[in-house]
């Protein structure tokens, strides 16, 4: 089994692409229109950002109420299950919350058109549901993000690895996204990968253009388990790539707080919850 990527302008582009959800929690697109130079430039200031001195950053310490601003490799997450931190340090960007001056219009920029692109997916879900799926759905999924403030853009940085790094610890554990869908430009260096439904590692797609979207516990939990939120990880570099650093931008797609997405949870509910998991609150 490997995953292919799909052709954004295909005339059957949203059948393939929501197929590909159903069948491995991913879906990866081509010719989408986000542009490769606002990411790659975005990559690289933020490469600063990070590379810049700890005061620097802390500056712009997050908020544990809020959850934006930047998230020192110190308190970074433990994926759910594990005991171990991942290797990692982000930002988190909200447009109403904390960012360097000089990064936001960009960092904006990117958040509006990655949003825009992301319900756009998340109506080719909706029409794509078969209609015992869509009656489980509390109202469109369309309508759970209409004037939403909770969408998230993380800027993620996976610093070089020094060889001192805590035995087992590698740069995100193997964990589930907690969101409706996540958006995600190919990063900068490869290894992400997904869990097949057999149990195996399968490498995503990491040729620089491409665009990874993947299914949140968000959207697992409104269809009823139909559309699976798929165990992924990000896996540490061997030989000279040691050296590198990793960046990677993911949007995670989110509903209005008080949305019901089950007879369980709303999204606020079902979020907390999950950040507990996290032990980021």
């Amino acid at each position: 089994m490997k995953l292919e990527a799909i052709d954004y302008t295909a005339d059957n582009a949203e059948e393939l692409f929501v197929k590909s959800l159903r069948e491995t929690g991913f879906g990866v697109l081509k010719n989408h229109p986000i542009q490769q130079q606002l990411v790659s430039s975005i990559y690289d200031h933020w490469q600063q950002f990070f590379s810049s001195t700890n005061a620097d950053k802390e500056q712009f310490h997050f908020d544990p109420k809020t959850q934006d601003g930047f998230f020192p490799s110190t308190i970074s997450e433990t994926a759910k299950g594990l005991t171990i931190k991942d290797i990692k340090e982000y930002f988190h960007y909200y447009p109403w919350g904390q960012c360097p001056a000089e990064l936001k219009v960009e960092l904006q920029n990117y958040y509006d058109k990655a949003s825009e692109l992301a319900s756009e997916l998340l109506t080719w879900v909706e029409n794509q549901s078969p209609l015992e799926v869509s009656k489980l759905y509390t109202q469109p999924l369309s309508s759970m993000i209409e004037g939403n403030q909770q969408t998230l853009l993380r800027v993620l940085h996976y610093p070089p690895l020094q060889g001192d790094e805590e035995l087992g610890a590698i740069r995100a554990g193997a964990h589930e996204d907690i969101n409706l869908l996540t958006i995600l430009p190919a990063a900068n260096e490869p290894g992400l990968q997904v869990m097949s439904k057999d149990g195996n590692w399968l490498d995503v797609p990491s040729d620089f253009g491409n665009l990874i979207i993947n299914i949140g516990d968000m959207l697992q939990e409104a269809s009823g388990g139909y559309f699976p939120s798929t165990t992924h990880r990000v896996i540490n570099p061997e030989g000279s790539d040691k050296s590198k650093s990793r960046i990677s931008l993911p949007l995670f797609l989110h509903p209005k707080p008080e949305v019901v997405l089950s007879d369980k949870y709303t999204a606020n509910e079902y979020l907390m919850e999950r950040l507990r998991e996290l032990g980021v609150i």
